[in-house]
């Protein structure tokens, strides 16, 4: 008689756990991001840096469209290829249909760079930059696009800190050395575009080496064209594609829509305005990328196992990032001022959207952790209902509002009454399509607790922020980090913070019982 096969080990909180530390390691590269901001507005002025981040929104939102999904689908259909063979051939199909259509985009873009200037409205010194600058920048796209979905080839197959040196080193902290360097050598604002292809390029050849350590180049050659798993990571990405763009569209539209709206260098500076803030906001985006990353592979292994232990690693993700993204937006929020400063004394005309986003991305980071599980659990034809009406919300919101304040505002708030829009139907979809839903007889009383010390932490940051800002700032960064540290320690349950492993041990955030549980 032959044996059955040895059934798969159980997907659980730890291994999502174990996933985000490695990930929320790799997404640092957004804090590094962050961080940079303030020196590239001081080197370039803020309309300089306006062109810069409308130029990269266009980038951001044109690779979205082109590469097709493929960085979506790969989370969907390699975890459950059955060989080397499969995950080859999902990755070959991500590169060809999501990098290719990219690199023609680039040369159309490159040849009409002169027709595509005047659309853009930028301070007077920097409007014969415009078309060379689009000329030499389209080509991040391409770059970009291979960065993306190499990146998600690492981590559809569960290796989630593969990235770390990629983001943080490589891609941003070399990306502003190449911008200081650069700028030193008198080439202003061009230097700022050249130091971006720099390191793209970089990180993508260190890409290539990288995914030879987890799939087989020999099978990538090997593997018939046409398989089940070509056509289904194909599918896979159409059918994911509208939302993705939905999604980046909240990201990277606004910057160029205040672009369009205000003529000038007024509209270079609103739109470098709008990236300022959502940078800041960021932060709390950055705890909601991560589980979003972790949990679309792990809840399509566990898809493929049993569909309670993806409930049990849904409704242990939601109780924990309502533990962290409550209390870290109340205090950034509250002491949205002093960062502000670092942009200098312009970008204090930025607090209300700074203050709408962070809001925003909190509702955002606990409801919107169920779309990741709608992308893998559900049908093709649910992927799209929530975009769809987070889109028409933004647009009807943003229609309402503008005219009635001034603009960085109005937009900011239409855009962030669509992002809540969109977090939440995914949820609600799952609850009466799927039988899924994250809140469990615990998820009460982490709320309720981690919502009074978010409350009491925003407080303590209201008053820090009348401080001088070099001593406010750290401040209200010490008060989000020791929120965080208390929300966690005493508003989880037990087992939530046992499934932390060392490092909740180094940071003491378990109690004597669960030393024995260990």
């Amino acid at each position: 008689m032959s044996e059955e096969p040895a059934p798969a080990p159980a997907v659980t909180s730890r291994h999502v756990a174990k996933g985000l530390g490695t990930t929320v390691l790799a997404r640092l590269g957004a804090v590094v991001e962050i961080v940079a901001q303030p020196l590239y507005v001081a080197m370039f002025g803020l309309a300089g840096y306006g062109l810069y981040a409308v130029l990269w929104a266009a980038i951001n939102l044109i690779e979205n469209i082109f590469d097709l999904g493929m960085t979506s689908a790969m989370q969907r259909t390699v975890p459950q290829s059955a060989s080397d063979a499969e995950a080859a051939a999902a990755l070959r199909t991500a590169m060809l249909f999501g990098v290719g259509p990219c690199l023609v985009v680039a040369g159309g873009i490159a040849l009409f760079a002169a027709d595509l200037a005047p659309f853009l409205n930028v301070a007077t010194r920097d409007r014969p930059l415009v078309v060379p600058a689009i000329q030499l920048f389209v080509w991040a796209l391409p770059l970009w696009a291979f960065v993306e979905i190499a990146t998600s080839a690492m981590r559809a197959r569960m290796v989630f800190g593969a990235e770390i040196r990629l983001r943080i080193v490589w891609e941003q902290i070399l990306r502003l050395v190449f911008a200081g360097l650069f700028f030193a050598g008198g080439l202003g604002l061009k230097g700022l575009f050249i130091a971006h292809i720099c390191s793209l390029a970089v990180t993508a050849f260190l890409c290539v080496r990288l995914l030879a350590r987890y799939y087989s180049f020999a099978e990538l050659r090997r593997a018939p064209r046409g398989s089940a798993t070509a056509k289904n990571t194909f599918w896979a990405g159409l059918s994911i594609l509208p939302s993705n763009v939905i999604a980046r569209l909240f990201g990277d539209a606004p910057a160029l829509i205040l672009n369009l709206l205000i003529p000038g260098a007024g509209g270079a500076a609103a739109a470098g305005l709008f990236t300022i803030a959502r940078k800041l906001s960021s932060v709390v985006q950055l705890v909601r990328i991560a589980f979003v990353y972790v949990l679309a592979p792990l809840a399509a292994s566990a898809e493929r196992a049993d569909r309670a232990q993806v409930a049990a690693i849904y409704a242990y993700a939601t109780r924990l990032i309502s533990a962290v993204a409550l209390p870290l937006a109340a205090v950034l929020a509250a002491g949205s001022s002093s960062l502000l400063g670092l942009f200098g004394a312009e970008a204090h005309v930025a607090q209300g959207a700074v203050i709408i986003l962070f809001l925003a991305r909190a509702a955002e980071a606990v409801l919107g952790i169920s779309q990741p599980i709608l992308q893998v659990v559900a049908a093709f034809r649910h992927q799209l209902t929530a975009s769809i009406a987070g889109v028409l919300v933004a647009i009807g919101a943003g229609s309402l509002i503008v005219g009635h304040m001034d603009a960085l505002t109005g937009v900011t708030l239409g855009m962030a009454a669509g992002l809540i829009v969109m977090a939440g139907i995914p949820m609600l979809q799952l609850a009466l399509t799927e039988k899924l839903h994250p809140f469990d007889g615990q998820f009460l009383s982490v709320a309720l607790r981690g919502g009074l010390v978010a409350l009491v932490a925003g407080l303590l940051a209201f008053v820090a922020r009348r401080l001088p800002d070099a001593a406010a700032l750290p401040l209200i960064i010490l008060l989000a980090m020791a929120a965080i540290w208390l929300s966690v320690r005493f508003a989880l349950p037990d087992a939530d913070r046992a499934s932390l492993g060392s490092v909740g041990r180094r940071l003491r955030l378990q109690g004597g019982t669960l030393s024995e549980a260990s």
